[in-house]
């Protein structure tokens, strides 16, 4: 029995748009339905083959021939009486050249993607999205192969095309999945290693070659398409998750090191290569596990075709970048980390993305991910493309992006980018050149629910995990939390402090007194967040100077300067973040193409430097005092801001009972017999000195202990009389030994603030000349009261 044309297809308009790639539903015509012909029932099958000459289909141990040219423009049917379904089923097609290959039928399979999922994302709360949309290697009904599913609502046609259908967009055309937008097949034998995107034809009839923005791999750029893998990594970091999700890391030493993978250190004997995720992990611990640093924070690793623009501009959000090796190296990577205790926090970018045509840029021809008018969808600084957070479906994207590197990776937090540009509409943009939002005002409302929602789910979804805000203006409520009406966040990188302090370390020391208020205006509202004093890598670049080359003076001054601002980071209230270089005092900006500056490390300066960032390390680490009430007020206390002449600063961290006390000297002069107050009656020890000979320091002579004094200073009963080397840091612990008898207290009038002395006229260069006897009258106690 022949059966014609006409019951072969039924509809040649659907034949006219299956041949022409068109058919916004290809299941519904290709593969097996159930049909009846001459009276007889059974399936047709109809098979898309573009180029085969001939095809049969194999069933049930019998080959049949299909109608070859019944239907043309490579679709071939055929008609089994008496079968079925559910029906298994192959084909095999023969080339022109006589050449035969088999496959499995990819329009035979059910969707792989549920209703209740295409529910979810429509409403953009689907919080493992990654797992539904994208490219997984699964098994059907016995057949292997992978299941693709793409979100473009105004696309007339999305195919699958890759290597293993020769880019043709005619052999897997996707079928959507009712009114979702959502494009699927699955395509049996394509599996790992496969490489694919997405051919869209838009509304208008162009053709859009897209890489998957659900991909978690991409090829090695310059070239830009999506892979196929599989997580096959077995973690080994329980203990660490474990404990991750019980601490308080607001009450934790938190010391950050910020790291770009691609420049941390480079093989010069190899081409200048950068080290890939296993090379460099044992080398970071080692390094981290040196200085105290508890964590690393990786500049964007998500993939990036543009590499100098150090992550910021990523392609594929679902994929670390294939620089350094594959997903699963990045897992080993952060599960190396945690093994040797270890955190990892990694920059994370929902704010813009770049314009590059294969990503993310009008993906199915419209402005999908973006909004339409330029005046919400572009940036003006950076070039960019803003989501459109008010779009469920992009939202979504988002949120779940954030959760995929949490749980997929084990990484312990976010540093999201540029908030300041997500909150507010005129951000960077001049007047006319904004829309307000619905009430009138500048602020971005959508980006702010956005962010309250990503926050919520983050603490709910992943216990532990931190987020950090990049923001440098005065929001409100950054790190509170949302029912108080905030956004939040973890922690807020502290950038009025940054842009503050490094002002003040840059003016030379005779002018400081002019500016102390740059150091004592943070603490004013220190406490309306939760801070990480930050000295990133937007502070060692674009001609901003290398951070040693800030400082002012000489050689060694320039070191005691850069000691001193360290000192004062570590040991005022916040946690903090220094980028990678801070270990050896490069003289060169940072560039991402060049290794930091290791060959100095053989200079006795920056050994010196070394060993004092060791041992300012080790005192965080062993100081609750540091750490332990960052949150609360009741954790620091000034014992004197105002002593402007000297430029002097003295304060107070405590935990609880215990306490230590911090003296800053800011110039370099040396200041024997300065008094301050106590917090307590006793004995105090010096802890640690910045200007210790050990580092560099001028050898100054620092007595080990202290005793207090009855005599009244800075509004305190018991006072302190102390040394202070030059341009230096001391660092006073309480004894714990049974208090001693004070000095009877003096007259009020036997002791009288003294004013700053001049360092001595002398040829030597200043920091020796400071620390020279000086001959004339020294007043016997110095400090403002």
């Amino acid at each position: 029995m022949e059966p014609d044309t006409l019951q072969l297809v039924s509809d040649y308009g659907t034949l006219e748009r299956i041949r022409n790639v068109e058919h916004h539903e290809p299941h519904s015509f290709l593969g097996a339905h159930p049909a009846t012909m001459h009276g007889v029932s059974g399936v047709v099958v109809r098979a898309l083959q573009p180029g085969a000459h001939g095809a049969f289909c194999l069933v049930e141990g019998a080959t049949v021939p299909f109608h070859m040219h019944a239907l043309g423009g490579g679709v071939f049917a055929v008609f089994l009486p008496g079968q079925t379904l559910p029906m298994g089923y192959r084909f095999r097609f023969i080339s022109p050249d006589g050449a035969a290959w088999e496959r499995e039928d990819p329009y035979r399979f059910l969707p792989t993607v549920g209703d209740f999922d295409l529910y979810l994302l429509a409403e953009g709360n689907h919080r493992r999205l990654w797992e539904i949309l994208g490219a997984h290697e699964r098994v059907i009904d016995g057949v292997s192969g992978t299941s693709f599913a793409v979100w473009a609502p105004a696309a007339r046609r999305v195919s699958v095309v890759g290597d293993f259908c020769n880019w043709d967009a005619r052999n897997y055309p996707m079928r959507v999945l009712g009114a979702s937008g959502v494009w699927e097949v699955f395509i049996p034998g394509v599996g790992v290693g496969a490489v694919y995107k997405y051919e869209i034809k838009t509304r208008e009839g162009a053709l859009r070659l897209k890489t998957d923005p659900f991909a978690r791999a991409m090829e090695l750029p310059p070239a830009q398409a999506s892979c196929v893998t599989r997580a096959t990594h077995q973690w080994q970091d329980s203990a660490w998750m474990r404990r991750r999700a019980e601490v308080d890391l607001t009450r934790q030493p938190v010391n950050l090191y910020e790291v770009h993978l691609g420049s941390w250190r480079r093989l010069s004997d190899q081409g200048n290569r950068s080290l890939s995720y296993r090379e460099i992990a044992p080398q970071l611990v080692e390094h981290a596990k040196k200085y105290g640093f508890t964590h690393i924070e990786l500049m964007p690793v998500a993939e990036h075709a543009f590499y100098a623009s150090w992550g910021y501009q990523v392609t594929g959000y679902y994929a670390p970048t294939s620089r350094y090796g594959t997903p699963d190296d990045f897992r080993w990577f952060v599960d190396y980390l945690h093994q040797h205790g270890v955190g990892v926090i990694i920059d994370w970018v929902p704010a813009h993305f770049p314009k590059d045509d294969f990503s993310l840029r009008r993906f199915d021809g419209t402005a999908l991910f973006e909004h339409e008018d330029p005046r919400q969808g572009e940036h003006p600084d950076w070039g960019t493309l803003i989501f459109n957070f008010g779009r469920p479906e992009v939202k979504n994207f988002l949120i779940a992006n954030a959760l995929y590197w949490l749980e997929e990776f084990h990484v312990d937090g976010l540093r999201v980018d540029a908030v300041a540009s997500m909150l507010y509409l005129d951000y960077s943009r001049r007047d006319g050149a904004w829309i307000p939002n619905q009430h009138g005002g500048r602020e971005n409302i959508h980006a702010i629910e956005f962010l309250k929602a990503a926050n919520s789910i983050i603490r709910e979804e992943v216990p532990g995990a931190v987020t950090i805000a990049e923001e440098s203006t005065s929001w409100y409520g950054v790190t509170k939390a949302l029912q108080d009406g905030g956004l939040g966040f973890t922690f807020k990188w502290n950038m009025g402090w940054m842009h503050d302090t490094l002002r003040y370390f840059s003016k030379d020391p005779v002018h400081r007194k002019y500016h102390q208020d740059e150091l004592t205006f943070s603490m004013i509202y220190e406490y309306t967040e939760r801070f990480i004093n930050s000295l990133s890598h937007d502070e060692v670049v674009h001609g901003k100077g290398a951070l040693i080359e800030k400082m002012p003076g000489d050689w060694w001054q320039r070191q005691a300067n850069y000691r001193l601002l360290l000192a004062y980071q570590y040991t005022r209230p916040g946690k903090q973040l220094n980028f990678m270089g801070i270990e050896v005092a490069q003289h060169n900006e940072w560039s991402h193409d060049c290794s930091v500056d290791w060959h100095l490390e053989t200079q006795e300066s920056r050994q010196q430097l070394q060993r004092y960032l060791v041992d300012i390390g080790n005192l965080y680490h062993a100081t609750p005092a540091l750490w332990a009430m960052d949150p609360d007020p009741a954790g620091f206390e000034w014992i004197d801001c105002s002593d402007r002449e000297n430029s002097v600063l003295a304060f107070v961290r405590k935990n609880g009972d215990d306490h230590i006390v911090v003296v800053l000297n800011m110039t370099p002069v040396p200041r024997p017999d300065y008094r301050i107050g106590a917090p307590a009656m006793g004995r105090y020890l010096l802890r640690f000195s910045s200007d210790d000979q050990r580092y560099g320091g001028s050898g100054f002579p620092i007595p080990e202990e202290y005793p207090t004094e009855s005599v009244r200073w800075h509004g305190r009963e018991h006072s302190l009389l102390l040394s202070l080397p030059p341009l230096g840091a001391l660092v006073l612990v309480r004894s714990e030994e049974p208090e001693r008898d004070t000095m009877p207290t003096p007259e009020v009038g036997d002791v009288t603030p003294s004013p700053p002395i001049a360092p001595a006229a002398s040829a030597e260069p200043e920091h020796l000349a400071a620390v020279t006897v000086r001959t004339g009258e020294v007043p016997p106690v110095r400090g403002a009261q």
